[in-house]
């Protein structure tokens, strides 16, 4: 299969994060993959965001929570990033999926807290369940319990633990959890790491890999997925292309 570059909420360098326009050149930059955010609004509709909170990616404020879908549908998510994006909308995870069905990999973070996304599983599964590529998806989460209950719901569907910390024997975790994949910092893995979790079954994809350096690393250590801002530079250092 060799090594899938995997594009960190879109080609998000290129295009404002999480949007339309991000995933439509994560497809023209050759990226295997899409990663994405999701949140629960207030009328229990799945967006894809980030931040708990829209400050930063819109010109409103306030939290996702807080907000029905048409209220959201309001704002500009683009602007931000640069004023010929001023028109991009936040997307539901149902629109996201139809832009990026196509894509080898659809990996989908839940953000969920102690007083956010409650719930969040069934309506994050609910939308898949409208599109025939369960075997895409990958549902990621420093939310290791919303793992367990993604397993519980649906055991056809993979799940990552995402880490940012130094594990011992972090392919045991993987196993006890159910889970087919590891979502480690890069800066935290070796390839003894990334050997012994190949040896019990369990593949790994590294984030956020950026730097050149870094991404050379991470092809050495033949890790199975490259999260990135920037599927293009990852692409060609994968192919050999020299870079400026």
């Amino acid at each position: 299969m060799g090594i899938n570059i995997i594009a960190h909420r879109g080609s998000s360098k290129a295009a404002p994060e999480n949007t339309k326009k991000a995933f439509k050149q994560a497809s023209k930059d050759q990226a295997d993959g899409i990663e994405l955010d999701v949140h629960l609004t207030a009328d229990n509709q799945v967006v894809v965001i980030h931040d708990p909170t829209i400050d930063r990616t819109s010109k409103g404020k306030g939290f996702i929570k807080d907000f029905s879908l048409k209220e959201l549908k309001e704002y500009d998510f683009g602007s931000y990033f640069d004023e010929s994006f001023k028109d991009e909308k936040i997307l539901t995870l149902t629109e996201a999926l139809e832009i990026i069905k196509d894509f080898n990999i659809i990996n989908i973070e839940i953000k969920k807290g102690y007083n956010i996304n409650q719930g969040i599983e069934d309506e994050v599964l609910k939308s898949i369940k409208m599109f025939d590529f369960e075997s895409e998806i990958i549902i990621s989460s420093f939310n290791h319990e919303s793992l367990k209950i993604i397993k519980d719901l649906n055991n056809n569907i993979k799940i990552a633990p995402l880490f940012y910390a130094r594990l011992y024997n972090p392919w045991e975790y993987a196993i006890n959890l159910g889970a087919e994949y590891l979502h480690l910092y890069y800066n935290l893995v070796n390839k003894e790491v990334i050997e012994k979790c190949h040896q019990q079954g369990i593949k790994v994809n590294v984030f956020t890999v950026d730097e050149k350096y870094d991404l050379n690393k991470m092809i050495e250590y033949n890790v199975d997925g490259i999260i990135t801002n920037y599927p293009v530079k990852a692409r060609n250092l994968l192919t050999g292309m020299k870079l400026e």
